[in-house]
C-alpha cells in the first residue's frame, strides 16, 4: 500500500500490484478498496500496474474536516501526477464522474475508462425527495446493510439476484463498512451542475461502459457524455446492468482491456 497527500493535505491511500503501465481504478459510492475491483483484478495486473484508489474517508485513506466533490477530483488527480508516468483512470458511477473531473486537472492520463458515471440530467434528480434522509435513517438506526439494499434496488436498480450476487461476495462486508459515506456523496451529485462546454477540448481517448440493460436515466447521462467529449465512444454490455465487474466480469474486461491495449 502506498499514500499520496492530496492538495489539502489528506492522505489518498491505493492498493499497487501487477506491472506495467499504470492503471488507477476509482471505486464507485457504497464501495471500498481493495475489494470493489476483486473479480477484475487478477486479469488487469497481468497487464499494468494496478493502483486501486481508498477514496477519502474510508479505508486506509484520511479526510478532510468537511467534504467538497471538488476534494475527490484533487485526490485522483494527485494519485496520477505521483507516478511519474501517464496513467489510465478507470472509473464507477460516482468514482467514474470524479475520473471525469480529474482528468481535467492533470496532463497525465493516458485513456479514461467511465463506466455509468453518476451525471444527473436537468429536471430528473438522481435521488427521489427524501431518499437520501431516508438512507440516513436506517444508517441511524444501525441498519447499514438495509440502506445498502434501499440504494441498489431502488436508485441503481440492481435485480434481486444481482443483489443477492453482492451479498455473497468477498465485497460485501466493505461495502456495509463503507454505507455512511454514501449520504454525502449522494448530496455532492445531486448539487453538480454538467456543463457540456467544459468538456469539449478534452481529446483523452474515451471508453464509455453502459449497461444493455442499466435504468434509462444511466443510459441518457452516458449518451449525454458522449456528446460532450470530442473522442470517445460508447461500448454496450448486453444483459448487463450497474456492476458488470462482478456479475459478467469477463465481458467487463474484454471490453477495458481491447480499449486500453488497442491504438489511441
Amino acid at each position: 500500500m502506498g499514500k499520496v497527500t492530496s492538495t489539502d493535505g489528506t492522505p489518498i491511500a491505493y492498493y499497487r500490484s501487477g506491472a506495467g503501465s499504470p492503471l488507477i481504478l476509482v471505486h464507485a459510492s457504497g464501495a471500498a478498496n481493495p475489494v470493489a475491483w476483486t473479480a477484475v483484478v487478477p486479469a488487469l495486473e497481468e497487464h499494468f500496474s494496478v493502483y486501486a484508489i481508498d477514496r477519502r474517508g474510508r479505508g486506509e485513506s484520511g479526510d478532510g474536516p468537511t467534504y467538497a466533490i471538488e476534494r475527490e477530483f484533487e485526490d485522483i488527480a494527485a494519485v496520477v501526477d505521483s507516478l511519474g508516468e501517464p496513467a489510465h483512470l478507470l472509473g464507477h458511477s460516482f468514482g467514474a464522474l470524479c475520473a471525469l473531473e480529474a482528468a481535467l486537472l492533470t496532463r497525465n492520463v493516458r485513456k479514461l475508462v467511465l463506466y455509468e458515471p453518476a451525471i444527473p440530467l436537468p429536471d430528473v434528480p438522481i435521488y427521489p425527495e427524501g431518499f437520501i434522509d431516508r438512507f440516513q435513517a436506517l444508517l441511524d438506526a444501525g441498519d447499514r446493510e438495509g440502506a445498502l439494499i434501499t440504494l441498489y434496488s431502488e436508485i441503481a436498480m440492481i435485480p434481486p439476484h444481482e443483489i443477492e450476487q453482492l451479498r455473497s461476495s468477498p465485497v460485501w462486508p466493505a461495502r456495509v463498512a463503507s454505507a455512511h459515506t454514501v449520504p454525502r456523496e449522494a448530496r455532492a451529485e445531486e448539487r453538480y451542475l454538467f456543463d457540456a462546454q467544459r468538456f469539449k477540448d478534452l481529446h483523452t481517448p474515451t471508453l464509455l461502459l453502459q449497461g444493455g440493460d442499466s435504468p434509462w436515466f444511466l443510459k441518457e447521462a452516458t449518451g449525454k457524455l458522449d456528446s460532450a467529449l470530442p473522442n470517445s465512444r460508447i461500448a454496450v454490455l448486453p444483459g448487463e446492468q450497474h456492476t458488470a465487474m462482478y456479475t459478467a466480469p469477463d465481458l467487463f474486461l474484454h471490453e477495458v482491456l481491447s480499449f486500453l491495449n488497442g491504438p489511441g
